[in-house]
Formats: structure tokens, C-alpha cells, sequence
């Protein structure tokens, strides 16, 4: 009894000798590598652990197999051991999609001006890895549990109902996979990207994760909005990096008639030379609108992207309201009320130049032969034939 333990122990012996064998060596070709590439230093710091795990589970495995004494035992161990082997195999697989994608995540810097491919390449590799080692996990799983004869009976018998199980499985978690493939649309036709400076919800932010169920933006004032993956493909929502990063934003100012649009447009270029906010695309000042009392400037201006853009406007909002306070305080907006004693002398209520109690019928439309005329253009109607009274008040005018 004694020699076949000795036999199983000296087995355990020889395989870990050889699995520390393989494992050096293994770790001095890749130091090797690493000096002269990046991948040798990834793939050892990803895939040691669980390749060495793999290596003690194997020879530990073949040790059972060939020299365990005793036979009741021998089943129980081995199926164990596979098990573990499954497990260590599969966590290695899960290392080197790892390794892989880290490897091209390393290529692509996103961290640098005008990085629209390597945030697009980010995103998809992302999602390919979450996807590839959920694949290997369920893999993984489904081959331990096959181990089991009890579980094999049960895979026949599932396999067999497997169309009544799969409109059974598609019914109870049509949501989740509607935002799985939500999830693949998006990252795939290339709509939204880690690190897209959105606006959606009614919440500016940056895109922070992407994963097969959910979007995580990054809000601008530290919050986090968590948003499913199905919101971006039934809903607009606007992509401020669809394409490029940089921006034109507008500032308004409602200013009396008395400001000097031209003294603005000079001030506003001095503005502008003395910052870098600004990148130099852009810079127009104009008159928008001049009604109710009061003259609409608006101010465009373009900067690199949406953060910067943000704080040039501010910077030129503060400064333009400095400037008209300082030099211009007659342009400052003001309400006019005019007060008049409807008893003073010279008051009159029914001055005949300015309150005439005939009413007129004259307009653009109505009340002559070219008004009449332009209507028609637009009712594709036959002017209407006018009367005496009206044609002979045409003739006079």
C-alpha cells in the first residue's frame, strides 16, 4: 500500500519539476522579448498567474491519472482536477483577449488633440473584450458542467425542447437583449464613442463607459448619469465630437439703441488676440434684432472644444459688459416711460392729424387694385372686381 502512494507522490514530484521547468523557461523568453518590445511585458503580467495555474492543475491531473492508489478516489480526483483544468484554461483565454486588446488600446492614445479614430477603435475594442470573456466564461462553465453524466442527460433533453426554451428565453429577457444589441449598433455604426462630448437628457457630459447594456456619461459638474443603450438608438441626443471637436457658440447681449456696434466689434478683437481660448477660426459680431426697445448684439466665436468654448464665452460676456459699464454706459438696456397731464394746456385728445376718426381700409393685402393683385399671387384666386368708390380712390392716390 505504501509503494503505490510513493509511486503518487514521486509522480507529483516529477510533473511539478517539470511544470517549474517550463514555467522558467516560459518567463526568461519573455524577458528576453521585453527588451525590445511591449507585448512580452503585457502577456507576462496578464497571463502568469493562470498559466502556471494551468501547468500545476495538468501535471497534478496526469500525476491522479497514472500512480493514485486508489481507485474510488482516483474518478472523484480526476473529475476535480478537470474541472480546475476548464477553469485555469479559460482564465487564461479570458488573460489574452486582455492582452490583445491592451496591446492595440496602447496604439491608440486618446489623451492627444484629435483623437476621433483612437476613441472610436477604443470603444470597439472594449466591447468586443467584455463580449469575448463573457463568451469564454459561459463556455467555460458549460464544460465543467458537462463533466457530470446527470448534467449531459439533462443537455440532451434541453436540446431536444430547444426552440419551446428559446421563445421562452427571448420573451423573459427581450429588454436585456434589445440593450445587448442596442449596445453592438452603437458601438459598431460608429454614433457614439468613450469619450464623445454629448448632450442627452438635457445633461451635457462626456461618454465615460460604454457597455452591452448601459451608457455612463460623465456630467460636467461631477455626477454620473446612467443612461441604456437603448435611449441612444430610439432617441436624438447631440454629439458635440461627431466628427471633430471644435465649436461655435454665441453670446447675446440686449443693449439700448445708443451702443456703437463698431466700438464693440474693435473691443471684441482685442478681446480675442489677448487669450488662448480663442483658435482663430471665428470671430463676428453683428446686429441680430432691434425691436421692443432694444438692440440684439450677438457674438460667435469658435475655440478647440466644448470646455474651452465654455469658458471663452463667459470671458467674453464678462468682458464685453465691463466694457459697455466703463466707456458706454449709455448703451446699458433701460426701460422709458413718458409721462405727460393730459389737463395741461396744448393737450388736445382729438388732434385730427393723429387720432382721425375715419377709419381707413387701406393695407398691404385689401383696399386696392395692387393690393388685390399681390392677395392673388397668393390665393391663386381672381382679384375681385373692385367698386366705384374704391376705384375712383385708386385713381386719386
Amino acid at each position: 500500500m505504501w509503494d503505490g502512494w510513493m509511486e503518487f507522490a514521486i509522480a507529483v514530484l516529477v510533473g511539478l519539476a517539470v511544470a517549474v521547468v517550463i514555467a522558467v523557461v516560459a518567463h526568461v523568453a519573455l524577458s528576453i522579448a521585453a527588451r525590445r518590445q511591449r507585448w512580452p511585458e503585457v502577456l507576462g503580467r496578464r497571463s502568469r498567474a493562470p498559466f502556471r495555474s494551468l501547468l500545476v492543475a495538468i501535471v497534478l491531473w496526469a500525476a491522479v491519472q497514472t500512480a493514485f492508489p486508489d481507485e474510488l478516489w482516483r474518478s472523484v480526483l480526476s473529475q476535480l482536477l478537470t474541472i480546475v483544468i476548464i477553469a485555469a484554461s479559460a482564465w487564461l483565454l479570458a488573460s489574452l483577449v486582455l492582452v490583445v486588446t491592451d496591446i492595440a488600446l496602447g496604439r491608440y492614445r486618446i489623451d492627444v488633440p484629435d483623437n476621433r479614430v483612437a476613441r472610436r477603435i477604443r470603444t470597439q475594442m472594449l466591447i468586443v473584450r467584455r463580449l469575448a470573456v463573457a463568451i469564454i466564461i459561459v463556455i467555460g462553465i458549460g464544460a465543467a458542467l458537462l463533466t457530470f453524466d446527470s448534467v449531459r442527460a439533462v443537455g440532451a433533453s434541453v436540446l431536444a425542447s430547444a426552440g419551446i426554451a428559446s421563445v421562452v428565453a427571448g420573451l423573459a429577457a427581450q429588454s436585456v437583449l434589445a440593450n445587448v444589441f442596442a449596445g453592438l449598433q452603437i458601438v459598431f455604426s460608429d454614433a457614439l464613442r468613450v469619450d464623445d462630448v454629448v448632450v442627452a437628457d438635457g445633461e451635457w457630459g462626456r461618454v465615460g463607459e460604454i457597455t452591452l447594456s448601459y451608457v455612463v456619461l460623465d456630467l460636467w459638474d461631477d455626477r454620473r448619469l446612467v443612461l441604456p443603450c437603448t435611449y441612444f438608438t430610439t432617441t436624438p441626443f447631440e454629439n458635440w465630437t461627431r466628427r471633430g471637436s471644435e465649436l461655435l457658440g454665441a453670446v447675446e447681449m440686449d443693449l439700448d439703441w445708443n451702443v456703437s456696434p463698431a466700438a464693440m466689434r474693435a473691443h471684441l478683437h482685442d478681446v480675442l488676440e489677448k487669450t488662448d481660448l480663442w483658435d482663430r477660426r471665428t470671430s463676428v459680431l453683428q446686429v441680430t434684432d432691434a425691436v421692443a426697445g432694444y438692440v440684439r448684439v450677438r457674438i460667435l466665436v469658435t475655440a478647440k472644444d466644448a470646455p474651452t468654448l465654455f469658458d471663452l464665452r463667459c470671458l467674453v460676456r464678462e468682458a464685453m459688459v465691463t466694457w459697455v459699464q466703463r466707456t458706454m454706459p449709455q448703451a446699458v438696456p433701460v426701460q422709458r416711460i413718458v409721462m405727460s397731464d393730459a389737463t395741461a394746456p396744448g393737450h388736445h385728445t382729438d388732434d385730427p392729424i393723429t387720432h382721425d376718426p375715419t377709419p381707413t381700409n387701406d393695407g398691404l393685402f385689401t383696399g386696392s387694385a395692387e393690393a388685390e393683385r399681390r392677395a392673388s399671387t397668393f390665393t391663386n384666386a381672381i382679384p375681385v372686381v373692385m367698386t366705384d368708390e374704391l376705384a375712383e380712390r385708386d385713381r386719386r392716390n
